[in-house]
Parts: structure tokens; C-alpha cells; sequence
């Protein structure tokens, strides 16, 4: 038997024993980072709720009434995620992404399951930093393309420490 390390018989947590009745998963992230890793990080639980979907269009004209015009109740988790365990939002703040019709504090919605392929919009974790940028692979590596010209791509090399969080997969602009 091992003194210390690796899996030990009956060690850790029973399976579905803790808060939220489900097995756990364990994320390795460098110490320095913890904190500020943590304050990207905020989960909060709602209650799911539904809402009406209408099928009538709405006109720019004559006013109609909606309220017969009511076809389902939908769920917006159902309506715009995929998976809910690999799935979170993230606010995005500044100006780089604009050309990409993401404003600063626009909420992202973001699928970590996505595989990222070339021209995903992605949440990305380089050189101690979180950013959100469009993913380009060229035949020199991979650049991390802002959509607003007034900035920079970054250039990612292997001592950068990429990490991509996640694919970008709706943005939810506030109107007012």
C-alpha cells in the first residue's frame, strides 16, 4: 500500500453525497490564480421558469393583440442550452468585440463541451488573463483575433499557457 497518492480504497466523498446529490468533478488551476479565478467565478442558482412563446409576429404598424396568439410556454435553458453542466454566462466587458456585435456588458452565453474549431468565438484563458476573442488557427499556430480594429490580436505560443474555457454560443444585448 501507498504511504500517500493516487486513488485509496473508500478515501473522498461518497457519490452523490454532497449539495447538489451529484458526483463531483476536480479542476486543477495554479494556486497564484485561485483568487482571481474565483472572482470570475460567481455561480448562482435560479429556479427554472417558463415563458410565453408567440408565433405571431409582432407588427411595426397597427397594434394586435398577442394574448391569443399564445402557441407554447417555453424554458430559455431548454431554448438556449445544450448541455446545463457545461454551460455557463460570462459578462463581457469592453470594446474588442464589437465587429462581432458583442458590447460591453453583454452577457455571453458559453458551452465548454464545443469542441473549438477555427472562427469560434471563445472565452479563453491566456498569459494570466481571461479574454474573449475569436479563434483563428493559421498554419504559424493560433491568434486569438479581436473583431475591432482599433486592437491587436494575440499571437499564443506554448509558454502563453492557452486554455479556452468555452465556445461562445449566444450573446443577450440589453435593449435598454
Amino acid at each position: 500500500m501507498k504511504a500517500h497518492g493516487g486513488k485509496r480504497q473508500g478515501a473522498g466523498r461518497k457519490a452523490g453525497s454532497g449539495k447538489y446529490g451529484e458526483a463531483t468533478v476536480a479542476m486543477r488551476v495554479p494556486k497564484s490564480l485561485l483568487d482571481e479565478i474565483k472572482g470570475f467565478v460567481r455561480v448562482k442558482r435560479v429556479q427554472r421558469q417558463t415563458i410565453p412563446l408567440f408565433m405571431a409576429s409582432v407588427p411595426a404598424g397597427t397594434p394586435q393583440n398577442l394574448e391569443d396568439h399564445v402557441e407554447d410556454y417555453i424554458d430559455l435553458n431548454e431554448f438556449f442550452i445544450r448541455d446545463p453542466e457545461e454551460t455557463f454566462m460570462v459578462t463581457a466587458n469592453g470594446e474588442s468585440m464589437t465587429g462581432a456585435n458583442i458590447k460591453s456588458g453583454d452577457t455571453l452565453i458559453v458551452d465548454r463541451a464545443i469542441e473549438p474549431v477555427n472562427g469560434h468565438i471563445v472565452i479563453a484563458f491566456v498569459n494570466g488573463n481571461l479574454t474573449v476573442k475569436t479563434l483563428r488557427k493559421t498554419s504559424g499556430g493560433i491568434v486569438l483575433q479581436p473583431e475591432n480594429k482599433a486592437y491587436e490580436p494575440i499571437a499564443v505560443t506554448k509558454k502563453d499557457g492557452l486554455h479556452i474555457w468555452g465556445v461562445v454560443t449566444h450573446i443577450i444585448h440589453k435593449s435598454a
